[in-house]
């Protein structure tokens, strides 16, 4: 397993080390993330550990600051965390919100899993075919950037509409669609959690 946190990565870069990795059967999480914690047992990148607990919620995001606020939410309902994984929020990825889910499936310690998107791309809809097909246990979805301008990049390299694709309402519609609790917003996440669990 390797975790890339520089934000920024020259794009011909990271193709160049994500097929290499490829190549080696290397893991990558990343560029742009915060990384990876499982409270209580491991943690490698930046996540304040203060704001974890050790439980089983599976959390996967593409930004970090989202998935501190989400497992800070998720601590004081009295809901721990299996492992948080941040993909990262740039142009490309290594692991994927599909292969979060699907490690996330495997993981006896995960009961329930919650999936924190934004715009721009079409990763969210990717897993949600995904979620379909493959995914047993209860998810739990936020979408950020509703209220996001066409064209205007927000925070991350790829959290960008165009041309009318990576709009949140097809994310939140294809989750949906694959039997995942869309909710409004962070604090909804527990309850919805705890109904479903």
């Amino acid at each position: 397993l390797e975790v890339i946190m520089a934000e920024g990565v020259p794009l011909l870069d990271g193709m160049k080390f994500l097929n290499l990795a490829a190549e080696r059967n290397v893991s990558i999480i990343g560029p742009d993330t915060a990384g990876i914690i499982s409270p209580g047992r491991c943690k490698v990148g930046v996540h304040p550990h203060k704001l974890f607990k050790e439980g089983n919620v599976g959390v996967v995001s593409k930004s970090g600051a989202l998935s501190y606020e989400v497992s800070k939410i998720l601590t004081e309902s009295g809901l721990g965390q299996s492992t948080v994984v941040g993909i990262g929020g740039g142009p490309m990825w290594g692991l994927t919100q599909a292969n979060a889910l699907e490690m996330f499936e495997e993981d006896s310690e995960t009961k329930a899993i919650v999936l924190l998107g934004e715009i721009g791309g079409t990763m969210e809809e990717e897993a949600a075919d995904y979620i379909q097909e493959y995914v047993s246990k209860p998810v739990v979805s936020l979408i950020v950037g509703r209220h996001a301008p066409e064209g205007e990049r927000m925070g991350h390299a790829g959290a960008i509409i165009q041309h009318g694709q990576g709009l949140a309402t097809g994310k939140m519609n294809a989750l949906k669609m694959a039997g995942v609790h869309v909710v409004n917003g962070s604090r909804d996440i527990p309850i919805v959690l705890k109904e479903v669990m």
